[in-house]
Formats: C-alpha cells, structure tokens, sequence
C-alpha cells in the first residue's frame, strides 16, 4: 500500500476559520501552474475504470498523472511516485501548511 500525505493547517496555532485551506486558495494557486488541471472527476484506467467525483487537482508529470485531492479542508496526495515529493512541500509552502503523512 503506498503512502499517503496530507497538506494541512491543523497544527498550526491560528484562528480555526484560517485552518482550513479552502478549494478557491487552491484553484488560486493551481491556475497559476501551467502542468497542473482542475476536473471534477478523477478516473482511474486499468483493468477496470473506475470515476471518483471531487475536486482534483492532476498534475502531469511526464507520462504519470498524480491527483491532489481537496477534501475537508486539506489536501491529499499519494506518495506512490517520488517525484511528488518536492511538488507537495512546494504547495505546502504556498499555502502556508504543513505536510504530515495520513
């Protein structure tokens, strides 16, 4: 099973309104990356196809896709492929979090 992180505000020590990193902060920052597209519904190909509605944020690394996922104030991301490492604690920075693994 491969990892899973989360870019949070949760620890830090502000207002709780000001935790939540909202879905217009990171449509703002994400329009701004000209790798990276926003779609409503993520759909995996494999053997079988299987569609998750959300809000996806798909940044195109090579031939990988690697979705972040805004979800209850945060946002997900897999660890599955390395090179999302750096991309993460960019984003984090951006969005004044933190990362920490799920």
């Amino acid at each position: 099973m491969s990892q899973r992180y989360r870019i949070t505000r949760e620890m830090q020590n502000i207002d709780e309104a000001a935790k939540e990193i909202t879905l217009e902060e990171c449509q703002a920052y994400f329009a701004t990356q000209a790798d990276i597209e926003y779609t409503p519904v993520f759909t995996v190909k494999g053997e079988t196809t299987m569609s998750i509605e959300g809000d996806f944020f798909l940044w195109h690394q090579g031939t990988a896709t690697i979705p972040f996922r805004h979800y209850g104030g945060d946002l997900y991301v897999s660890g599955a492929n390395e090179a999302v490492i750096p991309k993460m604690i960019e984003v984090a920075s951006v969005l004044r979090a933190d990362v920490s693994e799920d």
